[in-house]
């Protein structure tokens, strides 16, 4: 599982934590879903965030692996509203396109604009880490401007003319 967070002032995005939670190493799904809403509680009371996005459930081909996959969302979703946390979600091509400009990029792309966008110096070592920052980046550019982040007209140059401080 993959989590970006940022801190929001003014125009400014600061990046304040990029990393996944490594389960593999745990035996039985429920024990990692445990692990999730842990470490889901233990950022929340550590960074005290406004709201939460999280990435909403997508069709896969494999119907257990989008099962499991809805589970640990479904416990982020609950450690937020135990903490009573609004949460979002995000459909996986909307946050490409709010990031990077087009609903079709690829992991990669997503990675590289999101460390021009916020200045990360190195790769970070695991796509789901820069997935989950993603999400936080598209719900900020969502918020800030909801017709251009989510919509299929909000084209690269577009984004361009509107965020020129954004660009490096």
């Amino acid at each position: 599982m993959g989590f970006g967070i940022i801190h929001i002032q003014g125009k400014k995005v600061q990046l304040l934590e990029l990393d996944v939670l490594l389960l593999h190493k745990l035996n039985g799904h429920n024990l990692k879903l445990k692990r999730i809403f842990e470490k889901t509680l233990s950022l929340i009371d550590q960074y005290h965030p406004d709201e939460i996005a999280v990435e909403a459930p997508f069709f896969g081909k494999n119907v257990q692996s989008m099962l499991k996959l809805g589970r640990a969302q479904g416990v982020v979703m609950a450690a937020g509203l135990y903490r009573n946390i609004p949460i979002t979600e995000y459909a996986p091509k909307k946050v490409k396109l709010a990031v990077t400009g087009s609903g079709n990029a690829s992991k990669e792309q997503v990675s590289y604009m999101l460390q021009k966008l916020l200045n990360i110096k190195e790769a970070p070592k695991y796509f789901d880490a820069t997935d989950g920052l993603a999400v936080a980046l598209c719900h900020h550019l969502q918020t800030k401007n909801p017709h251009m982040a989510g919509s299929s007209s909000g084209s690269w140059a577009s984004f361009m003319k509107n965020n020129p401080d954004r660009i490096g």
